[in-house]
């Protein structure tokens, strides 16, 4: 398996990078490798690698955590876990000196189910006003005609006639060192405690089954690449009266061929004439919701922005909405009449300057700035 990299490496910052640098560096990378936008074969890859390097590093713990530890999960100690020394040839003398260690575990013990993550892609603007819709999702269930004990209806599961119910056997062992009792799994009834005689016919004695389930989903107003929605209790089924797991939708969005999001703020960019950009005008503006009206004054330069307040995404843990930026850039002709191109000569003419006395008069004036004239 290939060897993970540093997840700072990865979103491209250095280890005292902020938490806005951190939350920047992601909706950038996200957008560059979404598969719906880069069609790259290791589109895919890169961008869970992103995720999985914004996981660990916008949680303030997992930070500290790696930042300490790294790639290895200090909860595995000697586990043998990623990165980590394996040391598993000490846990059988562990057991064989010390009886397993420590206390036993209750092998008919209620146990929580595993969770579950769905992807959903949505539109962009499904993502901005949020939406509500149905998922398909294929999970395990607590099966019905035995109730989740896997047994036969009519019958139930026995207590081990070996184990006793404790789900472990003792094996004796004359060593050197005297005589060594030993716990083990029962290999009887696999360290439930239990053995069923007469299985279940629809889940054959696990007790779980497969189905497909309808679940409605409420995406909030707001949402953003990459956010998870959890859904408590929609994982997959518990064993032996354990509560069922819970299920966690991503959120992917697609671009949108008009607006880009940072945040809960719009961007998008308008195309000006010269005249009027030279004149001012007064233009309209698509939004989110409807068009407006925007003021350009006489003399707007190429890439000036303008603010439209409130005019941006719904935030999602508070009141209001972000504000949309236009930029607007003053698109040179390219194909021009004779009358349009003897009325611009007579213009640069009325102008009394070329382009490169006024670039020098610029510089003039900044030299004299410095000079504190």
């Amino acid at each position: 398996m290939a060897e993970k990299r540093d997840y700072y490496e990865v979103l491209g910052l250095g280890k005292d990078a902020s938490e806005d640098e951190i939350k920047k560096s992601y909706r950038k990378l996200a957008r560059q490798y979404h598969p719906d936008v880069n069609k790259a074969e290791d589109a895919e890859e890169k961008f869970k690698e992103v995720k999985e390097a914004y996981d660990v590093l916008s949680d303030d713990q997992k930070r500290a955590a790696y930042d300490r530890f790294g790639h290895v999960d200090p909860n595995q100690g000697f586990g043998g876990g990623a990165g980590g020394a394996d040391f598993g040839g000490f846990g059988d003398i562990f057991d064989m000196f010390f009886g397993g260690g420590g206390g036993r575990r209750d092998p008919n013990a209620p146990q929580r189910g595993n969770d579950l993550q769905y992807t959903m892609t949505i539109e962009f603007k499904e993502a901005v006003f949020g939406k509500e819709t149905d998922i398909q999702i294929p999970r395990t269930e607590s099966c019905d005609t035995c109730h989740g004990n896997g047994a036969k209806p009519g019958t139930h599961p026995e207590t081990c006639g070996v184990c006793h119910g404790s789900g472990q056997q003792e094996v004796v062992q004359n060593t050197p060192f005297g005589r060594i009792v030993n716990r083990r799994a029962c290999t009887n009834c696999s360290g439930t405690g239990k053995v069923i005689k007469e299985r279940c016919t629809n889940c054959h004695g696990s007790g779980k089954v497969k189905k497909q389930r309808k679940i409605h989903v409420k995406i909030p107003a707001g949402v953003d690449e990459g956010a998870q929605i959890r859904l408590s209790g929609e994982g997959e089924a518990g064993l032996r009266g354990g509560p069922a797991g819970d299920l966690y939708i991503v959120i992917r969005v697609k671009s949108h061929e008009f607006f880009e999001r940072d945040g809960d703020d719009i961007y998008c960019e308008y195309p000006l004439t010269f005249a009027q950009a030279a004149l001012g005008d007064e233009i309209e503006i698509p939004t989110l919701t409807e068009k407006v009206k925007l003021k350009i004054p006489a003399g707007t330069q190429t890439g000036t922005y303008f603010r439209l307040k409130g005019k941006g995404v719904p935030r999602l843990r508070g009141y209001g909405q972000g504000d949309q930026h236009v930029k607007v850039t003053v698109v040179t002709p390219t194909k021009l009449t004779d009358e349009q191109k003897d009325l611009l000569r007579e213009f640069s003419g009325l102008q009394g300057e070329t382009p490169q006395e006024h670039h020098e008069s610029i510089f003039d004036r900044m030299k004299k700035a410095f000079r504190g004239e």
